[in-house]
């Protein structure tokens, strides 16, 4: 097994969400929202997006309300 050097170690993504101090994510910005999911409308997970893990939740949960309530579509065409 190689040995790591710190030039091989990735770079940690910073929370975007934590440099601007959000406090709470509304589930009616669909425009926020859709940058957080792919293409085929699945949420982008955690370690490709950079956000911390109370983020990454809040965002999953508001994707999910809006959702339910039709502001944004569960698979896009």
């Amino acid at each position: 097994m190689a040995r790591q050097t710190e030039t091989d170690k990735k770079k940690r993504k910073n929370c975007s969400l934590c440099a601007d101090k959000v406090e709470s994510i509304d589930y009616k910005d669909a425009a926020k929202l859709k940058r957080y999911l792919t293409e085929a409308g699945k949420i982008i997970p955690r370690r490709i997006t950079g956000n911390c893990a109370a983020h990454q939740r809040m965002i999953a949960k508001a994707i999910k309300r809006a959702r339910e309530a039709s502001i944004i579509s569960y698979v896009f065409d």
